[in-house]
């Protein structure tokens, strides 16, 4: 079942009956938007431009990608830009490196992006095979692409800080520390991910 806006009240709905900072949440911030991208090399190419960098950094750059490469860019159109032209529009040397080895994988079908296997760390396994695509780029794209209700990206700041906000945490938890925090919201994480990214933008807790 995919984390639509019904799937995903149902699963906060459920984590909150049993953790009342959950609850707690909802109650000041109300319920998140679902998240959801088209599945394919787009998404999985804006997890690499957006790694290591804010949101905004991630958007000027995607954006000046479009106006060089078209709306979308598309792999072949990746390809075949060079790497001056890339750089200029933000992209370092190895995300240069990494958007070219998915595009060229996918260019010419080594990569199934619209089948990947039905079970999560089976498809993460899959993804990071990638060059470039490590456990938070390949959970990111199969939450917000494949909209899979129990992917938790821990190692994500934000997820991190607002989970810390949400939890009443003194400090921003470790990425080992909040999986394991986050066992019993199973399998409804990717709601609370969610949740968690809604919380750190906003000032209402």
């Amino acid at each position: 079942m995919r984390l639509d806006a019904e799937r995903l009240h149902e699963g906060l709905d459920r984590v909150a009956a049993t953790e009342p900072a959950i609850a707690r949440a909802l109650a000041l911030a109300g319920y998140p938007e679902p998240r959801i991208r088209p599945a394919g090399h787009y998404t999985l190419l804006r997890a690499i431009v957006g790694q290591q960098v804010s949101v905004a950094a991630a958007a000027s750059v995607w954006a000046k990608l479009e106006t060089l490469l078209g709306e979308g860019v598309a792999p072949d159109a990746l390809l075949a830009a060079g790497e001056d032209e890339l750089r200029a529009c933000g992209l370092s040397r190895q995300k240069q490196s990494y958007a070219r080895s998915l595009c060229d994988l996918v260019v010419r079908g080594e990569v199934d992006l619209h089948n990947l296997p039905e079970d999560d760390e089976e498809a993460i396994e899959l993804l990071t095979r990638i060059k470039g695509i490590g456990r938070w780029s390949a959970e990111i794209y199969l939450l917000f692409a494949e909209a899979r209700p129990d992917i938790w990206p821990a190692g994500d700041l934000a997820v991190q800080a607002g989970t810390g906000q949400i939890l009443g945490l003194a400090e921003r938890p470790s990425e080992k520390a909040l999986r394991q925090r986050a066992e019993p919201w199973r399998p409804d994480r990717g709601a609370v991910a969610l949740l968690a990214w809604h919380c750190y933008n906003t000032a209402a807790l």
